[in-house]
Protein backbone atom coordinates (compact mmCIF):
# COMPACT_ATOMS: atom_id res chain seq x y z
CA UNK A 1 0.00 0.00 0.00
CA UNK A 2 1.35 3.68 -0.85
CA UNK A 3 -1.13 5.65 1.09
CA UNK A 4 -0.75 6.84 4.90
CA UNK A 5 -2.01 4.28 7.58
CA UNK A 6 -2.88 5.63 10.57
CA UNK A 7 -3.29 2.89 13.45
CA UNK A 8 -4.72 3.70 17.02
CA UNK A 9 -6.84 1.99 19.96
CA UNK A 10 -9.54 4.35 21.22
CA UNK A 11 -12.03 4.20 23.95
CA UNK A 12 -15.72 4.41 22.11
CA UNK A 13 -16.35 7.75 23.78
CA UNK A 14 -13.23 8.80 21.58
CA UNK A 15 -15.13 7.36 18.62
CA UNK A 16 -17.82 8.64 18.88
CA UNK A 17 -17.37 12.16 19.69
CA UNK A 18 -15.30 12.10 16.50
CA UNK A 19 -17.53 14.92 14.54
CA UNK A 20 -16.92 13.64 10.59
CA UNK A 21 -18.21 9.70 11.02
CA UNK A 22 -20.08 8.86 7.94
CA UNK A 23 -21.71 5.54 6.68
CA UNK A 24 -20.92 6.10 2.72
CA UNK A 25 -23.80 4.61 0.55
CA UNK A 26 -22.28 2.06 -0.96
CA UNK A 27 -22.32 0.45 2.25
CA UNK A 28 -24.71 -2.41 3.14
CA UNK A 29 -27.88 -1.81 5.23
CA UNK A 30 -27.63 -2.43 9.07
CA UNK A 31 -28.55 -5.91 9.78
CA UNK A 32 -27.65 -6.35 13.31
CA UNK A 33 -30.86 -7.57 14.92
CA UNK A 34 -31.61 -7.76 18.71
CA UNK A 35 -29.99 -10.58 19.35
CA UNK A 36 -26.68 -8.83 17.81
CA UNK A 37 -27.18 -6.12 20.00
CA UNK A 38 -28.28 -8.85 23.75
CA UNK A 39 -24.73 -10.36 22.44
CA UNK A 40 -22.78 -7.24 22.99
CA UNK A 41 -24.89 -6.44 26.40
CA UNK A 42 -24.18 -9.88 27.50
CA UNK A 43 -20.40 -9.05 26.53
CA UNK A 44 -20.36 -5.66 28.65
CA UNK A 45 -21.88 -7.61 32.17
CA UNK A 46 -18.87 -10.70 31.49
CA UNK A 47 -15.74 -8.15 31.12
CA UNK A 48 -16.95 -5.48 33.16
CA UNK A 49 -14.04 -6.57 35.44
CA UNK A 50 -11.34 -6.31 33.33
CA UNK A 51 -9.12 -3.05 32.76
CA UNK A 52 -9.89 -3.07 29.08
CA UNK A 53 -12.11 -4.67 26.61
CA UNK A 54 -11.72 -4.48 22.77
CA UNK A 55 -14.67 -4.64 20.73
CA UNK A 56 -12.59 -5.39 17.46
CA UNK A 57 -11.39 -2.70 14.70
CA UNK A 58 -13.07 -0.28 12.49
CA UNK A 59 -12.17 0.66 8.91
CA UNK A 60 -12.22 4.49 7.96
CA UNK A 61 -11.75 6.30 4.41
CA UNK A 62 -10.22 9.51 5.03
CA UNK A 63 -10.98 12.18 2.73
CA UNK A 64 -12.57 15.92 2.16
CA UNK A 65 -15.94 16.22 0.58
CA UNK A 66 -17.72 19.79 0.19
CA UNK A 67 -14.05 21.00 1.82
CA UNK A 68 -15.25 19.24 5.31
CA UNK A 69 -13.17 15.97 6.50
CA UNK A 70 -14.84 12.74 6.42
CA UNK A 71 -14.28 9.58 7.98
CA UNK A 72 -16.24 7.03 5.95
CA UNK A 73 -16.57 3.59 8.06
CA UNK A 74 -15.28 1.22 5.40
CA UNK A 75 -15.80 -1.99 7.92
CA UNK A 76 -17.43 -1.49 11.19
CA UNK A 77 -20.66 0.24 10.35
CA UNK A 78 -22.93 -2.31 12.07
CA UNK A 79 -21.11 -2.14 15.59
CA UNK A 80 -20.44 1.55 14.84
CA UNK A 81 -24.14 2.13 14.74
CA UNK A 82 -25.13 -0.34 17.48
CA UNK A 83 -22.90 1.44 19.87
CA UNK A 84 -24.48 4.83 18.38
CA UNK A 85 -27.89 3.50 19.36
CA UNK A 86 -27.26 2.24 22.93
CA UNK A 87 -25.59 5.75 23.65
CA UNK A 88 -28.53 7.72 22.16
CA UNK A 89 -30.77 5.01 24.87
CA UNK A 90 -28.56 6.03 27.91
CA UNK A 91 -28.79 10.17 26.73
CA UNK A 92 -32.71 9.70 26.76
CA UNK A 93 -33.48 6.67 29.57
CA UNK A 94 -30.78 8.10 32.37
CA UNK A 95 -29.39 11.55 31.23
CA UNK A 96 -32.33 13.35 29.87
CA UNK A 97 -35.05 11.57 32.24
CA UNK A 98 -37.46 13.36 35.05
CA UNK A 99 -37.51 9.65 36.78
CA UNK A 100 -35.37 10.26 39.50
CA UNK A 101 -34.41 6.24 39.87
CA UNK A 102 -32.93 6.18 36.64
CA UNK A 103 -31.32 9.74 36.95
CA UNK A 104 -27.43 9.39 37.14
CA UNK A 105 -25.55 10.55 40.39
CA UNK A 106 -21.89 10.04 39.30
CA UNK A 107 -20.66 13.52 38.25
CA UNK A 108 -18.25 12.18 36.34
CA UNK A 109 -20.61 9.53 34.45
CA UNK A 110 -22.89 12.63 33.95
CA UNK A 111 -20.18 14.49 32.47
CA UNK A 112 -18.48 12.22 29.99
CA UNK A 113 -22.37 11.36 28.80
CA UNK A 114 -23.39 15.28 27.73
CA UNK A 115 -20.02 15.49 26.52
CA UNK A 116 -21.57 12.90 23.67
CA UNK A 117 -25.00 14.21 22.99
CA UNK A 118 -24.42 16.39 20.54
CA UNK A 119 -21.91 14.52 18.36
CA UNK A 120 -24.78 11.27 18.98
CA UNK A 121 -27.55 14.26 17.92
CA UNK A 122 -25.83 15.20 14.87
CA UNK A 123 -24.25 11.97 13.27
CA UNK A 124 -27.95 10.93 13.87
CA UNK A 125 -29.21 14.44 11.76
CA UNK A 126 -26.91 14.33 8.98
CA UNK A 127 -26.82 10.54 8.18
CA UNK A 128 -29.50 8.97 5.93
CA UNK A 129 -30.58 5.20 5.98
CA UNK A 130 -32.53 4.13 2.49
CA UNK A 131 -33.29 0.88 3.08
CA UNK A 132 -35.93 -0.57 4.67
CA UNK A 133 -33.93 -3.08 6.44
CA UNK A 134 -31.83 -0.35 7.94
CA UNK A 135 -34.80 1.75 9.16
CA UNK A 136 -36.29 -1.55 10.48
CA UNK A 137 -33.62 -3.16 12.22
CA UNK A 138 -32.16 0.31 13.36
CA UNK A 139 -35.50 1.40 15.22
CA UNK A 140 -35.96 -2.48 16.71
CA UNK A 141 -32.73 -2.49 18.21
CA UNK A 142 -33.08 1.66 19.48
CA UNK A 143 -36.01 -0.01 21.37
CA UNK A 144 -34.31 -2.77 22.89
CA UNK A 145 -31.28 -0.58 23.35
CA UNK A 146 -33.52 1.68 25.85
CA UNK A 147 -35.29 -1.20 27.52
CA UNK A 148 -31.91 -2.29 28.21
CA UNK A 149 -30.42 0.77 30.01
CA UNK A 150 -33.53 1.15 31.52
CA UNK A 151 -32.95 -1.98 33.97
CA UNK A 152 -32.02 -1.43 37.36
CA UNK A 153 -29.24 -3.58 36.68
CA UNK A 154 -27.44 -1.42 33.99
CA UNK A 155 -25.64 0.53 36.86
CA UNK A 156 -23.89 3.21 36.13
CA UNK A 157 -20.71 1.52 36.62
CA UNK A 158 -21.86 -0.85 33.27
CA UNK A 159 -21.81 3.26 31.93
CA UNK A 160 -18.55 3.73 32.37
CA UNK A 161 -17.20 0.54 31.35
CA UNK A 162 -19.00 1.14 28.21
CA UNK A 163 -17.90 4.46 27.49
CA UNK A 164 -14.12 4.73 29.06
CA UNK A 165 -12.77 1.08 29.07
CA UNK A 166 -14.45 -0.15 25.72
CA UNK A 167 -11.82 -0.21 23.11
CA UNK A 168 -11.69 -0.30 18.85
CA UNK A 169 -8.51 -0.51 16.57
CA UNK A 170 -9.26 2.06 14.38
CA UNK A 171 -7.16 2.05 10.64
CA UNK A 172 -7.59 5.29 8.66
CA UNK A 173 -6.49 5.08 5.25
CA UNK A 174 -6.67 8.19 2.58
CA UNK A 175 -7.34 6.13 -0.39
CA UNK A 176 -10.68 4.55 -0.94
CA UNK A 177 -9.32 1.50 -2.72
CA UNK A 178 -6.27 0.49 -0.12
CA UNK A 179 -8.97 0.90 2.33
CA UNK A 180 -11.12 -1.58 0.55
CA UNK A 181 -7.64 -3.84 0.31
CA UNK A 182 -7.24 -3.28 3.53
CA UNK A 183 -10.39 -4.32 4.46
CA UNK A 184 -9.92 -7.82 2.72
CA UNK A 185 -6.57 -8.38 4.36
CA UNK A 186 -7.62 -7.80 7.51
CA UNK A 187 -10.68 -10.09 7.13
CA UNK A 188 -8.34 -13.06 5.31
CA UNK A 189 -6.69 -13.24 8.50
CA UNK A 190 -8.94 -12.96 10.81
CA UNK A 191 -12.71 -13.99 10.46
CA UNK A 192 -14.02 -15.99 7.11
CA UNK A 193 -15.73 -13.90 4.87
CA UNK A 194 -18.55 -15.88 2.17
CA UNK A 195 -16.72 -15.88 -0.91
CA UNK A 196 -19.31 -13.07 -1.87
CA UNK A 197 -18.34 -10.62 0.13
CA UNK A 198 -14.91 -10.69 -1.32
CA UNK A 199 -16.31 -10.14 -4.74
CA UNK A 200 -17.96 -7.34 -3.26
CA UNK A 201 -15.35 -5.99 -2.11
CA UNK A 202 -13.06 -6.39 -5.38
CA UNK A 203 -15.29 -4.87 -7.66
CA UNK A 204 -16.11 -1.98 -5.85
CA UNK A 205 -12.55 -1.52 -6.25
CA UNK A 206 -13.10 -1.62 -10.03
CA UNK A 207 -15.59 1.05 -10.20
CA UNK A 208 -13.97 3.90 -13.00
CA UNK A 209 -13.68 7.30 -11.37
CA UNK A 210 -16.56 8.24 -13.34
CA UNK A 211 -19.12 5.91 -11.91
CA UNK A 212 -18.74 7.10 -8.11
CA UNK A 213 -22.22 8.16 -8.26
CA UNK A 214 -23.26 5.14 -9.63
CA UNK A 215 -21.91 3.01 -6.62
CA UNK A 216 -24.71 3.19 -4.53
CA UNK A 217 -27.24 2.43 -7.01
CA UNK A 218 -25.65 -0.74 -8.30
CA UNK A 219 -24.92 -2.09 -4.83
CA UNK A 220 -28.32 -1.61 -3.42
CA UNK A 221 -29.84 -4.64 -4.83
CA UNK A 222 -27.21 -6.70 -3.96
CA UNK A 223 -27.41 -5.38 -0.38
CA UNK A 224 -30.70 -6.01 0.10
CA UNK A 225 -30.36 -9.47 0.07
CA UNK A 226 -29.94 -11.54 2.95
CA UNK A 227 -26.08 -12.78 2.83
CA UNK A 228 -27.78 -16.54 2.51
CA UNK A 229 -29.48 -15.33 -0.78
CA UNK A 230 -25.85 -14.77 -2.28
CA UNK A 231 -24.77 -17.41 -1.17
CA UNK A 232 -26.93 -19.94 -2.77
CA UNK A 233 -27.24 -17.77 -5.68
CA UNK A 234 -23.25 -18.01 -6.38
CA UNK A 235 -22.59 -21.81 -4.88
CA UNK A 236 -25.45 -23.56 -6.28
CA UNK A 237 -25.78 -22.00 -9.30
CA UNK A 238 -23.65 -19.18 -11.09
CA UNK A 239 -20.34 -21.19 -9.72
CA UNK A 240 -21.17 -24.67 -10.83
CA UNK A 241 -22.74 -23.66 -14.03
CA UNK A 242 -19.74 -21.75 -15.17
CA UNK A 243 -16.97 -24.24 -14.08
CA UNK A 244 -19.45 -27.05 -15.70
CA UNK A 245 -19.54 -25.07 -19.12
CA UNK A 246 -16.08 -24.53 -18.84
CA UNK A 247 -16.09 -29.14 -18.14
CA UNK A 248 -14.47 -27.93 -14.98
CA UNK A 249 -15.58 -29.48 -11.38
CA UNK A 250 -17.70 -27.58 -9.71
CA UNK A 251 -17.82 -28.97 -5.80
CA UNK A 252 -17.79 -26.13 -3.55
CA UNK A 253 -17.48 -22.71 -3.66
CA UNK A 254 -15.19 -20.90 -1.47
CA UNK A 255 -12.36 -18.01 -1.32
CA UNK A 256 -10.15 -20.30 -4.04
CA UNK A 257 -12.69 -19.73 -6.38
CA UNK A 258 -13.68 -16.23 -6.63
CA UNK A 259 -11.56 -15.53 -9.55
CA UNK A 260 -13.60 -17.26 -11.37
CA UNK A 261 -16.07 -13.92 -11.19
CA UNK A 262 -13.12 -11.81 -11.56
CA UNK A 263 -12.84 -10.49 -15.30
CA UNK A 264 -11.91 -7.22 -17.40
CA UNK A 265 -11.20 -3.81 -16.65
CA UNK A 266 -12.01 -2.24 -19.81
CA UNK A 267 -10.64 0.98 -18.66
CA UNK A 268 -7.16 -0.56 -18.19
CA UNK A 269 -7.46 -3.42 -20.01
CA UNK A 270 -5.48 -3.87 -23.11
CA UNK A 271 -7.32 -2.77 -26.64
CA UNK A 272 -7.42 -6.75 -27.54
CA UNK A 273 -9.44 -8.16 -30.22
CA UNK A 274 -11.46 -10.52 -27.35
CA UNK A 275 -12.72 -7.39 -25.30
CA UNK A 276 -14.25 -5.48 -28.06
CA UNK A 277 -17.41 -6.80 -28.33
CA UNK A 278 -17.77 -6.01 -24.58
CA UNK A 279 -16.45 -2.98 -24.94
CA UNK A 280 -19.01 -1.61 -27.63
CA UNK A 281 -21.59 -3.55 -25.77
CA UNK A 282 -21.03 -1.74 -22.69
CA UNK A 283 -20.92 1.91 -24.19
CA UNK A 284 -23.40 1.12 -26.68
CA UNK A 285 -26.16 0.26 -23.55
CA UNK A 286 -25.18 3.08 -21.87
CA UNK A 287 -25.63 5.73 -24.57
CA UNK A 288 -28.43 3.71 -25.70
CA UNK A 289 -30.45 4.53 -21.78
CA UNK A 290 -28.73 7.79 -21.76
CA UNK A 291 -30.55 9.40 -25.00
CA UNK A 292 -33.05 11.83 -24.98
CA UNK A 293 -35.51 9.75 -26.55
CA UNK A 294 -35.57 7.44 -23.63
CA UNK A 295 -37.88 10.32 -21.58
CA UNK A 296 -40.43 9.81 -24.46
CA UNK A 297 -40.41 6.13 -25.73
CA UNK A 298 -39.29 4.76 -21.59
CA UNK A 299 -37.41 2.19 -22.67
CA UNK A 300 -34.78 0.91 -21.17
CA UNK A 301 -32.00 -1.49 -22.68
CA UNK A 302 -30.72 -4.05 -20.18
CA UNK A 303 -26.84 -5.45 -20.89
CA UNK A 304 -26.63 -8.88 -22.91
CA UNK A 305 -25.67 -11.39 -19.68
CA UNK A 306 -24.45 -14.33 -20.66
CA UNK A 307 -23.81 -16.78 -17.55
CA UNK A 308 -21.00 -18.23 -19.43
CA UNK A 309 -18.97 -14.45 -20.42
CA UNK A 310 -16.56 -12.78 -19.42
CA UNK A 311 -17.10 -10.50 -16.51
CA UNK A 312 -16.80 -6.99 -17.03
CA UNK A 313 -15.69 -5.55 -13.73
CA UNK A 314 -16.81 -3.24 -11.06
CA UNK A 315 -20.81 -2.11 -12.06
CA UNK A 316 -21.71 -4.15 -14.65
CA UNK A 317 -20.86 -7.43 -12.22
CA UNK A 318 -23.22 -6.35 -9.89
CA UNK A 319 -25.62 -5.74 -12.35
CA UNK A 320 -24.87 -9.31 -13.34
CA UNK A 321 -25.62 -10.50 -9.91
CA UNK A 322 -29.02 -8.55 -9.36
CA UNK A 323 -30.04 -9.83 -12.68
CA UNK A 324 -29.72 -13.57 -12.57
CA UNK A 325 -30.75 -13.00 -9.07
CA UNK A 326 -34.36 -11.91 -10.01
CA UNK A 327 -34.16 -14.30 -13.07
CA UNK A 328 -33.16 -17.46 -11.43
CA UNK A 329 -35.16 -17.24 -8.47
CA UNK A 330 -38.12 -16.73 -11.10
CA UNK A 331 -37.12 -19.51 -12.76
CA UNK A 332 -37.01 -22.02 -9.85
CA UNK A 333 -40.07 -20.19 -8.40
CA UNK A 334 -42.03 -21.38 -11.91
CA UNK A 335 -40.81 -24.89 -11.54
CA UNK A 336 -42.33 -25.73 -8.71
CA UNK A 337 -45.23 -24.06 -8.81
CA UNK A 338 -46.85 -27.70 -8.71
CA UNK A 339 -47.68 -28.97 -5.51
CA UNK A 340 -51.32 -30.66 -5.35
CA UNK A 341 -52.50 -33.76 -6.66
CA UNK A 342 -53.41 -32.95 -10.01
CA UNK A 343 -50.17 -33.61 -12.67
CA UNK A 344 -52.50 -31.95 -15.12
CA UNK A 345 -51.96 -28.30 -13.46
CA UNK A 346 -50.60 -25.97 -16.29
CA UNK A 347 -46.93 -24.63 -15.12
CA UNK A 348 -45.69 -21.72 -17.10
CA UNK A 349 -41.95 -20.66 -16.69
CA UNK A 350 -40.99 -17.11 -17.51
CA UNK A 351 -44.95 -16.58 -18.50
CA UNK A 352 -44.40 -19.76 -21.30
CA UNK A 353 -47.02 -21.98 -20.76
CA UNK A 354 -44.98 -25.54 -21.19
CA UNK A 355 -46.36 -28.71 -22.28
CA UNK A 356 -48.53 -31.54 -20.79
CA UNK A 357 -45.38 -33.64 -20.38
CA UNK A 358 -42.96 -31.11 -19.03
CA UNK A 359 -45.93 -30.12 -16.59
CA UNK A 360 -45.89 -34.01 -15.77
CA UNK A 361 -42.13 -34.21 -15.35
CA UNK A 362 -42.37 -30.55 -13.36
CA UNK A 363 -45.20 -32.14 -11.12
CA UNK A 364 -43.40 -35.23 -9.99
CA UNK A 365 -40.35 -33.77 -9.02
CA UNK A 366 -42.18 -31.14 -6.37
CA UNK A 367 -44.08 -34.11 -5.44
CA UNK A 368 -42.97 -37.31 -5.40
CA UNK A 369 -41.92 -39.27 -2.12
CA UNK A 370 -38.04 -39.32 -1.74
CA UNK A 371 -37.46 -35.71 -3.20
CA UNK A 372 -36.55 -34.54 0.18
CA UNK A 373 -33.37 -36.94 0.56
CA UNK A 374 -29.77 -34.71 0.42
CA UNK A 375 -29.28 -37.15 -2.90
CA UNK A 376 -31.86 -36.14 -4.53
CA UNK A 377 -31.52 -32.62 -3.75
CA UNK A 378 -28.31 -32.79 -5.71
CA UNK A 379 -30.17 -34.32 -8.54
CA UNK A 380 -32.47 -31.81 -8.84
CA UNK A 381 -29.46 -28.65 -8.09
CA UNK A 382 -28.48 -30.10 -11.18
CA UNK A 383 -31.73 -30.35 -13.34
CA UNK A 384 -32.40 -26.99 -12.18
CA UNK A 385 -28.81 -25.61 -13.43
CA UNK A 386 -29.40 -27.27 -16.60
CA UNK A 387 -32.71 -25.80 -17.66
CA UNK A 388 -31.26 -22.34 -16.11
CA UNK A 389 -28.12 -22.57 -18.79
CA UNK A 390 -30.22 -23.25 -21.83
CA UNK A 391 -33.21 -20.54 -20.91
CA UNK A 392 -30.17 -18.53 -20.85
CA UNK A 393 -28.87 -19.86 -23.90
CA UNK A 394 -32.37 -19.52 -25.87
CA UNK A 395 -34.65 -18.42 -23.65
CA UNK A 396 -38.62 -20.65 -23.89
CA UNK A 397 -37.57 -21.93 -27.51
CA UNK A 398 -38.11 -25.60 -27.65
CA UNK A 399 -38.15 -25.10 -23.82
CA UNK A 400 -40.83 -28.48 -22.90
CA UNK A 401 -39.01 -30.24 -25.07
CA UNK A 402 -35.49 -28.81 -23.52
CA UNK A 403 -36.93 -29.72 -20.30
CA UNK A 404 -37.73 -34.01 -20.94
CA UNK A 405 -34.16 -34.02 -22.38
CA UNK A 406 -32.86 -32.44 -19.03
CA UNK A 407 -34.93 -34.67 -17.12
CA UNK A 408 -34.03 -37.74 -18.55
CA UNK A 409 -30.45 -36.73 -18.56
CA UNK A 410 -30.24 -35.47 -15.05
CA UNK A 411 -32.22 -38.09 -13.23
CA UNK A 412 -30.92 -41.24 -15.13
CA UNK A 413 -27.85 -40.51 -12.88
CA UNK A 414 -30.25 -40.99 -9.23
CA UNK A 415 -32.04 -44.36 -10.88
CA UNK A 416 -28.84 -45.75 -11.43
CA UNK A 417 -27.32 -45.11 -7.45
CA UNK A 418 -28.78 -45.89 -4.63
CA UNK A 419 -27.21 -43.17 -2.69
CA UNK A 420 -26.28 -40.00 -4.84
CA UNK A 421 -23.36 -37.68 -2.96
CA UNK A 422 -21.93 -34.32 -4.26
CA UNK A 423 -18.80 -36.23 -6.18
CA UNK A 424 -21.29 -38.13 -8.05
CA UNK A 425 -23.47 -35.49 -9.14
CA UNK A 426 -19.88 -33.47 -9.89
CA UNK A 427 -19.38 -36.41 -12.03
CA UNK A 428 -22.12 -37.09 -13.81
CA UNK A 429 -21.75 -33.41 -15.21
CA UNK A 430 -18.58 -33.59 -16.49
CA UNK A 431 -19.16 -37.41 -17.59
CA UNK A 432 -22.21 -36.23 -20.21
CA UNK A 433 -21.75 -32.70 -19.77
CA UNK A 434 -24.70 -31.32 -21.11
CA UNK A 435 -23.83 -27.61 -20.48
CA UNK A 436 -21.02 -27.87 -22.66
CA UNK A 437 -23.26 -28.51 -25.37
CA UNK A 438 -25.60 -26.00 -24.63
CA UNK A 439 -22.49 -23.75 -24.69
CA UNK A 440 -21.43 -24.80 -28.34
CA UNK A 441 -25.19 -25.22 -29.21
CA UNK A 442 -26.31 -23.16 -32.17
CA UNK A 443 -29.94 -24.15 -32.29
CA UNK A 444 -32.17 -25.57 -29.64
CA UNK A 445 -32.20 -28.78 -31.83
CA UNK A 446 -28.34 -29.32 -31.33
CA UNK A 447 -29.48 -30.32 -27.68
CA UNK A 448 -32.56 -31.76 -28.73
CA UNK A 449 -31.38 -34.59 -30.55
CA UNK A 450 -28.63 -35.41 -28.33
CA UNK A 451 -28.98 -38.98 -28.18
CA UNK A 452 -29.54 -40.75 -24.51
CA UNK A 453 -29.84 -44.10 -23.43
CA UNK A 454 -32.29 -46.08 -22.22
CA UNK A 455 -31.88 -47.12 -18.92
CA UNK A 456 -32.56 -51.23 -18.06
CA UNK A 457 -34.22 -52.50 -14.98
CA UNK A 458 -30.73 -54.47 -14.14
CA UNK A 459 -28.97 -51.05 -13.95
CA UNK A 460 -31.39 -48.94 -11.52
CA UNK A 461 -30.42 -49.34 -8.13
CA UNK A 462 -32.19 -46.02 -6.80
CA UNK A 463 -34.81 -47.24 -4.03
CA UNK A 464 -38.30 -46.13 -3.47
CA UNK A 465 -38.40 -43.82 -6.82
CA UNK A 466 -40.75 -46.08 -8.53
CA UNK A 467 -42.20 -42.23 -9.62
CA UNK A 468 -39.39 -41.44 -11.87
CA UNK A 469 -38.76 -44.20 -13.06
CA UNK A 470 -42.94 -44.69 -13.97
CA UNK A 471 -41.88 -41.12 -15.99
CA UNK A 472 -38.90 -42.83 -17.68
CA UNK A 473 -40.80 -45.84 -18.55
CA UNK A 474 -43.69 -43.76 -20.56
CA UNK A 475 -41.08 -41.90 -22.16
CA UNK A 476 -39.64 -45.17 -23.58
CA UNK A 477 -36.32 -44.68 -21.66
CA UNK A 478 -36.87 -47.52 -18.90
CA UNK A 479 -36.15 -51.32 -20.03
Amino acid sequence: MTGKLNKDIISVSTLLKKSNLAIPNYQRPYKWTQANLADLLGDLKIYRGKLAYRLGSIVFHQHSEKKQETLDIVDGQQRTLTLVLLVKALLDERLNTNDSNAQIKRQDVKTLLLSLEQPINNFLQRQTFNSDISHRNLHQNFMAAKRAVARSDFTEADIEFLLKRCEVVTFVLNDVSEAFQFFDSQNARGRDLDPHDLLKAFHLREFSDAETELKADSVRHWESLESGQLARLFANYLFRIRNWAQGKSALYFNKSQVGLFKGVNLEQVGLYPYVEPLRISHHFVDDYNAQYQRHIDHQHMRFPFHLDQMIINGRRFFEMTSHYQQKIAEIVSDERNSKNNDPKQLIRILDNELEPRACEILHTLNNYSSRTRTGDGYIRNLFDCAVIFYLDKFGPHELSQAIEKLFIWAYSCRLKMQVVGIERMNKHALTHNVFERIKQAVQPSDVLNWPLPTLKKSECNGTKLTEIANLFEEMKYYE
